[in-house]
């Protein structure tokens, strides 16, 4: 994965931080309340949801058990209607192929629909650094790349700034990016969408090419599949001549049958609609169908493993690949409302960036190694997760790998991870209490032993144990253990009677 977010401090320590911003607080509690109430209601709407949720989940496991044969078959229907398919097996190799690719066209600007896959790849660093401007069209996104900023949520990622920040940041940045502000512009949400329209427009109808995602691609035909809500995706996907799609391997659909299921979860765990506003659907190129129409002349489709295929031989862990980006589990999350995006350091937050990024990146850094403890292991993740990814499940497997080390597949190769440092006592804390479980008498003298003592015992634990015992009450050891109570009360006696 890219390296642009390494370097920030485990979770932890980004976290401490982030929850004493009064502000950010304010704007994520505000957000993420609204958006999952409106969620509940949409979803509320449809009698078969556990049925779709479970179709969801069937479907993506279905594809992933077959993936190599699906990504051939897309590939030849791509060919077939006119495209070109590249294989990216990192980001360095994508940000490659794009940059020789926009180089070819000689242009020097490209507009861009919003994309999970070329945030996480560093891509628009990497245009820059070939001297090739990307401009983000997508609202939220554009704020974010006024504002120098980083996303910190899937589906809004500037939803860590209010109206205020949003003017403050229109009116300072737009007129070196292109056309300026408006004079006088206020913080109401219908100037701010004029000034982004307005900014936007003379881009959308200048760039000769376009630079994509797709939330789906469906196998037997080579169609890729773009939902958003402000038509802004539509302008670059239908405008530009040439246009390119970095796209993770893990979006494929086999059919078209199958890309039904998530037209309907996919906008209601999200933005909390029935459907999109814009669902854009295209395959190949205008030239290479019968007879003319919108879209590109030029159509490349860059497949980007980028550890996917690692994270596949995980038999738990691969689970996290069924992700749709609905971001739902993000609003639910208690420590992503407290904490923000950016504690995450990658452009995966909340609790399914918990579990993917240090897949996909391993777990060899600071803060990847402390994602898989951003949680509480609340389980509202998993409630709401439109295609049932059993995040906690995941998080108590990664955090297992973490401590204890063990195989996993790195860049194709299976190899034996090291227990990571700052383990030990957990790890010394968990080997005593495997061998007290295996003895019983061992275990019931030491609860003997805890009772009689309890009037010394410390409220807060010491050494590695502070830690935890900072933020919590220690539960206080009862007068007799269970064993006494029942040895004692019911001991011998037949109690069914």
């Amino acid at each position: 994965m890219s390296g642009t977010f390494v370097g920030m401090p485990a979770f932890p320590v980004a976290a401490h931080e982030a929850v004493h911003d009064s502000t950010l607080r304010g704007n994520l509690r505000h957000a993420t309340h609204t958006i999952r109430a409106k969620r509940e209601k949409a979803v509320a709407e449809v009698s078969d949801w556990a049925a779709l949720r479970e179709a969801g989940k069937q479907i993506k496991d279905h594809t992933l058990r077959h993936l190599d044969r699906y990504l051939v078959q897309l590939e030849e229907a791509v060919i077939a209607a006119g495209g070109v398919v590249h294989w990216a097996a990192d980001a360095d190799e994508a940000n490659r192929i794009v940059t020789a690719l926009v180089r070819m066209t000689g242009e020097t600007e490209v507009v861009k629909v919003k994309s999970m896959a070329t945030q996480e790849i560093g891509l628009n660093e990497a245009l820059e650094a070939a001297g090739i401007h990307a401009y983000e069209t997508d609202l939220a996104e554009l704020i974010v790349q006024l504002g120098k900023d980083r996303p910190s949520h899937i589906l809004v990622p500037a939803i860590h700034r209010n109206r205020g920040e949003i003017r403050d940041i229109f009116a300072r940045e737009m007129g070196e990016w292109g056309r300026p502000a408006p004079e006088g512009l206020t913080d109401t949400p219908a100037e701010l969408a004029e000034a982004a329209r307005l900014h936007l427009r003379e881009k959308f109808l200048r760039a000769k090419v376009g630079i994509s995602g797709a939330n789906f691609m469906v196998a037997e035909t080579g169609t890729l599949v773009v939902v958003e809500s402000e038509g802004n995706g539509r302008m670059c996907l239908t405008l530009p001549e040439t246009l390119i799609s970095v796209v993770g391997i893990e979006k494929i659909v086999p059919s078209w049958r199958d890309l039904e299921v998530f037209l309907q979860t996919l906008p209601r765990s999200s933005t909390a609609e029935r459907m999109n506003p814009y669902t854009s659907m295209w395959t190949g190129t205008k030239d290479g169908r019968a007879g003319e129409g919108d879209g590109p002349g030029t159509f490349h489709l860059v497949l980007l493993d980028n550890g996917r295929t690692d994270t596949l031989a995980d038999e738990v862990g691969r689970q996290a690949l069924r992700c749709i980006r609905c971001s739902a589990c993000l609003n639910v999350c208690p420590v992503y409302e407290r904490a923000g995006g950016h504690a995450y350091g990658s452009v995966y937050p909340g609790p399914i960036g918990a579990i993917l990024s240090p897949q996909l990146r391993g777990t060899g850094s600071e803060i990847d190694a402390s994602l898989p403890y951003a949680s509480s292991l609340c389980g509202a993740c998993y409630e709401v997760c439109p295609v049932a990814i059993d995040i906690p499940e995941v998080l108590v497997h990664l955090r297992e790998r973490i401590a204890e080390g063990g195989p996993a597949t790195r860049d194709g190769n299976r190899v034996l991870l090291k227990p990571a440092k700052g383990h030990a006592a957990e790890r010394a804390a968990m080997r005593a209490a495997r061998w007290a479980f295996s003895h019983p008498g061992a275990l019931r003298g030491g609860q003997r032993l805890a009772s009689r003592t309890r009037r010394f015992h410390p409220r807060t634990l010491p050494g590695p144990g502070r830690a935890w015992s900072a933020t919590r009450d220690l539960p206080e050891v009862p007068a007799e253990s269970f064993r006494d109570w029942w040895q004692r009360t019911r001991g011998g006696k037949d109690v069914t009677k």
